[in-house]
Parts: structure tokens; C-alpha cells; sequence
């Protein structure tokens, strides 16, 4: 048993609101730990990575990207920015993080509540944390007037929806949402299948030389899909054709017969 003068007193000042008894178990664990870390000096702690949060300062300068949106409902276009703060940079964790966006336009119809959604947006861009979940909240919201389509074929809901489609782009471009695009052997078959349709509706035509119908043709603002292609229910894109007896998007690769 130790003497009462090797034992150390400590003085405590504060009122003890919570304690740990240390076991023999515990120091065993430490020294354990501190012998693996000086035995493998490669093996180092994470080192603390700079995220997003509501007392990050804005920098000086921020990295921007300007998306065009041209609807036929409005004769001017809108203009959406969205500025990014690189976190960690010069790191191999550098990652860049949505930090503000700004919309501006000539058409003055929607300028109130333009300016309330990009607050709202910017602030949760601040907030920090996942912010991915605003892409569907906004692309579902759908017009009562009735949607239009897009240059390319596909459909828009709303307005705030293509809004919403804008920053996912972006989302995809910094990495924050996986673009999950068709793979070469489902892009291949799809290719097949349009090849055989073309083939088809050039028979049909050749049958049939005095109809005003072209099954073939192709319209520029469908993003290049047959212009007789149904929408699809997947995507929300002119790009359905009807192949072996069921419809199959050319876009996304959604078909009834899988």
C-alpha cells in the first residue's frame, strides 16, 4: 500500500457534475492505442476537414455557373448562378459546396417570389449538410396552368421545377449527386432497337408513299428522338417508341417488357 505522501491531492473548484472510474482495463486500452500509433506512424488521425456551417464567412471569391432557362411561356429567359465555396482546398479532400444563387430575368411577372426562393435556397445552401433533397422538392412542384416541354422533349411541371432541374445540373457538375447515366451495354441495346425502329419506319414509308405521315422523322426540338415518340412516364421525355409490342424510352432505357 502506498504511504499517505506518494499520494497526490488535487484540488477541485468546480462542482463535479459527472465522473468515470478508470480501470485497469482502460489504461491498458490507451497504451495499447498509443503503441499501435508509434509502431505504424503512417497511421494517423483524420485530419479535421472544413465543412459548411451558418458562422462560415463568405470568401472574397467565390467559383460561379451561369445555366440558361428558356421557357415558351415567357418571352425573356431566365438566368440562374450559383456560386460554390471550395472546402479543403488544395487537399485531396477538396470539394466544392453550393453558397449562394442568384436568378435574374427582364420578365418582372415572377421577381417577388424569385427573390423569396433563391433566400430560401441560399440559406439552406449555408445551413450546410446534405442539400441534394431541394433537387426533388422543387421538380415536384407542378403548375395548375398545366406544364410545357423543354427544348430537347422533355416535360417541365412547372417553372420552379426546371429551376429545381438547374441546380441538380450543377449538383452533378461538383460531384454532390452521382450522375447515374446509362451503362455501354444498355446504351448499346437502345441503339439496336432504334436502328431496327428507323428500318421499320422506312419500309412502312416505301409501302405507303402517298401518306403524310413520316414515322422517321426526326424533330430537332425532341432532342433528336422520332417526332411520333410517346412521353415516357420515367424521365417525362418524348423518347417512347413502341418496339416488340411495348414502349421503350430511347432516353433513359425504361421499358414496360423488363
Amino acid at each position: 500500500m502506498p504511504s499517505i505522501e506518494q499520494k497526490t491531492v488535487i484540488k477541485i473548484d468546480q462542482a463535479i457534475v459527472s465522473y468515470k472510474v478508470i480501470t485497469t482495463q482502460d489504461t491498458a486500452e490507451a497504451q495499447a492505442a498509443i503503441k499501435a500509433v508509434e509502431h505504424n506512424p503512417e497511421k494517423k488521425a483524420e485530419p479535421c476537414l472544413e465543412t459548411v456551417h451558418e458562422n462560415l464567412s463568405r470568401p472574397d471569391f467565390l467559383m460561379g455557373s451561369t445555366y440558361k432557362i428558356k421557357t415558351p411561356m415567357s418571352e425573356h429567359a431566365l438566368y440562374i448562378t450559383i456560386n460554390d465555396i471550395v472546402l479543403n482546398q488544395d487537399t485531396p479532400h477538396e470539394q466544392r459546396h453550393p453558397y449562394e444563387i442568384f436568378i435574374n430575368s427582364k420578365n418582372m411577372d415572377h421577381f417577388m417570389w424569385v427573390v423569396a426562393l433563391t433566400r430560401v435556397i441560399s440559406a439552406v445552401f449555408r445551413k450546410g449538410g446534405d442539400v441534394t433533397f431541394m433537387v426533388e422538392e422543387l421538380k415536384a412542384v407542378f403548375d395548375p396552368k398545366g406544364g410545357y416541354f423543354k427544348k430537347g422533349g422533355k416535360f417541365m411541371p412547372s417553372l420552379v421545377a426546371e429551376i429545381g432541374e438547374s441546380i441538380e445540373n450543377h449538383l452533378k457538375m461538383i460531384g454532390l449527386i452521382k450522375d447515374q447515366s446509362i451503362n455501354p451495354h444498355q446504351q448499346k441495346i437502345l441503339d439496336e432497337k432504334r436502328a431496327e425502329f428507323d428500318r421499320r419506319s422506312a419500309t412502312q414509308k416505301e409501302l405507303v408513299s402517298n401518306s403524310p405521315v413520316n414515322n422517321s422523322a426526326v424533330n430537332d426540338d425532341n432532342g433528336g428522338f422520332p417526332a411520333n415518340a410517346k412521353l415516357c412516364n420515367k424521365c417525362h421525355t418524348k423518347a417512347a417508341i413502341l418496339m416488340d409490342g411495348c414502349y421503350t424510352c430511347l432516353s433513359c432505357g425504361d421499358s414496360k417488357c423488363s
